[in-house]
């Protein structure tokens, strides 16, 4: 079958608040009641029209164009998802970018430019010795003059044929493309930032909170009913937003299907993504998180033959705390899907993707995020029995 990623000081208070139960500071963003209109100069500023199920372009429509270009995000609206998802990581100058990653080899053509090469190295990224080439290392200037390129080629091959044609976009960039594509489709396109590894960029000097809150103000969306939602699989951050920098709009504590929050082990705390997303847990993070983002197999797990298994319990006991589930990641090649889903023996060939997306849909999942936005509102469509 074809085809069809604060000061110091702010962290450590906040990694204490982290570690027990907090008032209720902030309540889960409700709906907007009016029409959407302007804040400031900023148009489509408010939720209204926005339904749900939502869906959500996984660094845009990735599966068809190289991931976190604006091409792909362009594309991603135009095929109608609801929000458009950067992951930002600072450059040298303090500017946060769109990149899956700090390490950029994989999803840039920076190994070509020889003027580059010295500043290959090795880091040690969230305990991990990484080698390549980092945003940290490189002013704005310098990144503008790469070019993305397809992520996964093995897979997608047909994206190849766009590699080298994108630069690489700033956040501020992708807030104004944002507004124009909003006003371009006359209706509400949201944005759902990933703040990523807040620990090792805060090592690093720079302070993404602080430079996403900046930006944000400006656009008009710190308010409650605002089309954002700030994520990270980090929660020192999420709080520092919430409690220290007056952050207003939604955020999502993302997990993993296995391991622990690194600035939380970094520190010592032994808490783990599961200990932190039972329902005890979940309700005290509820005064300062209004949703979470886990693997889809913590929604529902595969059996030991890769095929789909059963519900959890996470989705009920996140409504019961009063938290939004969206989760990651919905693709449709065959290396993405659960054994009973695949379609032929071809890794990149599409499998049964639309009964996969139903599937998570009728367990009440708030969201999910996609690589091909199209497939997944068919999968919506068919689920409200459109």
């Amino acid at each position: 079958m074809r085809k069809l990623t604060l000061t110091m000081t702010s962290v450590g208070a906040c990694a204490v608040l982290a570690a027990s139960a907090i008032p209720a500071l902030a309540a889960a963003s409700a709906p907007a009641t009016t029409a959407p209109g302007r804040d400031s100069a900023h148009a489509y500023t408010t939720t209204k029209g926005l339904e749900e199920p939502l869906v959500l372009a996984h660094r845009g429509a990735s599966g068809y164009r190289p991931e976190h270009t604006v091409a792909a995000y362009e594309l991603a609206v135009a095929q109608g998802a609801d929000y458009i998802e950067p992951d930002l990581v600072s450059t040298k100058d303090g500017v946060l970018v769109d990149r899956h990653e700090p390490e950029i080899s994989g999803t840039s053509d920076v190994a070509s430019h020889p003027e580059f090469a010295s500043r290959k190295t090795t880091k040690v990224l969230d305990g991990v010795p990484t080698t390549g080439w980092f945003t940290e290392d490189f002013t704005l200037a310098e990144l503008k003059t790469l070019r993305a390129k397809e992520r996964l080629p093995q897979l997608r091959q047909e994206n190849t044929i766009y590699d080298g044609r994108y630069d690489i976009p700033t956040f501020e960039e992708l807030l104004k493309l944002r507004e124009s594509l909003s006003k371009k489709y006359h209706r509400t396109v949201g944005i759902i930032p990933e703040i990523k590894h807040s620990t090792y960029q805060h090592a690093n000097g720079v302070d993404p909170e602080r430079e996403l809150l900046r930006l944000v103000t400006a656009y008009g969306l710190n308010k409650k009913n605002a089309p954002l939602w700030v994520q990270s699989f980090e929660l020192t951050n999420l709080l520092t937003l919430r409690h220290t920098l007056g952050y207003k709009a939604n955020s999502v504590f993302l997990a993993t299907n296995g391991g622990a929050p690194y600035d939380l082990a970094s520190t010592g705390d032994r808490r783990t993504y599961a200990d932190l997303l039972a329902p005890a847990s979940l309700k005290a993070l509820s005064s300062s998180i209004n949703g979470i983002g886990p693997d889809k197999g913590l929604v529902i797990r595969r059996n030991a033959d890769g095929t789909l298994g059963q519900p959890t319990s996470l989705v009920a006991d996140a409504h019961a705390a009063g938290l939004k589930v969206t989760p990651y990641t919905f693709r449709a090649e065959n290396s993405f899907l659960p054994v009973d889903y695949r379609i032929g023996t071809n890794p990149a060939d599409y499998g049964r993707i639309i009964d996969e997306v139903v599937a998570f849909l009728k367990t009440g999942v708030d969201g999910v995020f996609c690589d091909q936005p199209d497939i997944c509102i068919v999968a919506r469509d068919q689920f409200r029995g459109r």
